[in-house]
């Protein structure tokens, strides 16, 4: 029987399963359980208590990864957003970011429906999965480069729990090097680039696009346009 290694998953290191549907399905169930409980960043965890106590009605936990379970493609964001998946516990859900990441993502087949407002409204993603580099809501909406690094087994436990060939997008600079670091990848070699894509020695494909924020469109320094391209080139690449 073939055995994967599944990465790190809160205080454990080394676990590996048998490389079959029901290890992946335990690999999962072992990740969601360890990261709905951590608190090893003490900055995040005592925002996120505040946030309960100020929001009752928010989730104001880590929030799982959303999509399907053996995807094509991973799509890593940043972190969640205060009143988007912080309130909601679902990726880009309740925020503007989503509006353009589901919108797109629709319109090239990976979803079934264009709108995400809220969990139960029946979106259902197809062939891809949604997670972000840091799994709690940060501060201004902004992680510090060691509740990053500290939150990146979660992220490779997922990504070595997904087919060896999986596609990668990644949201912004940091998410980009968050990927990187999770596949033992050296981050200067694979430059972060709007509309890059990087042959990875694992024989994964990495997409680089900017973030799909408010603070982003506004500015234009991604347009509809822009992210269109590059969904577009990824739902070619992976079909």
């Amino acid at each position: 029987m073939r055995w994967r290694r599944c990465g790190a998953l809160g205080n454990v290191k080394g676990i590996c399963l048998p490389d079959t549907a029901q290890g992946k399905r335990a690999a999962e169930a072992l990740h969601d359980a360890a990261l709905l409980k951590c608190t090893r960043c003490a900055r995040l965890a005592s925002f996120l208590a505040q946030v309960r106590k100020d929001h009752p009605e928010y989730h104001a936990r880590p929030v799982l990864p959303f999509g399907v379970a053996a995807p094509k493609l991973l799509i890593v964001g940043l972190a969640p957003g205060m009143h988007g998946a912080n309130r909601t516990g679902r990726p880009f859900t309740g925020d503007y970011a989503g509006v353009l990441l589901y919108k797109t993502l629709y319109k090239h087949g990976l979803a079934n429906q264009p709108e995400g407002a809220e969990p139960g409204d029946g979106l259902k993603l197809k062939h891809c999965r949604i997670t972000n580099a840091v799994k709690c809501l940060p501060p201004e909406n902004k992680p510090l480069p060691d509740e990053v690094k500290r939150c990146n087994g979660y992220l490779q436990a997922e990504i070595l729990a997904l087919p060896r060939t999986i596609t990668l997008l990644a949201l912004g600079l940091v998410s980009h090097q968050a990927i990187l670091r999770a596949l033992g990848l050296k981050v200067s070699a694979w430059p972060f680039k709007h509309g890059a894509r990087h042959a990875l020695p694992g024989r994964q494909m990495l997409f680089d696009s900017y973030h799909c924020s408010r603070y982003n469109t506004s500015t234009k320094r991604l347009t509809p346009e822009m992210f269109d391209d590059v969904v577009g080139a990824i739902s070619s690449h992976i079909r």
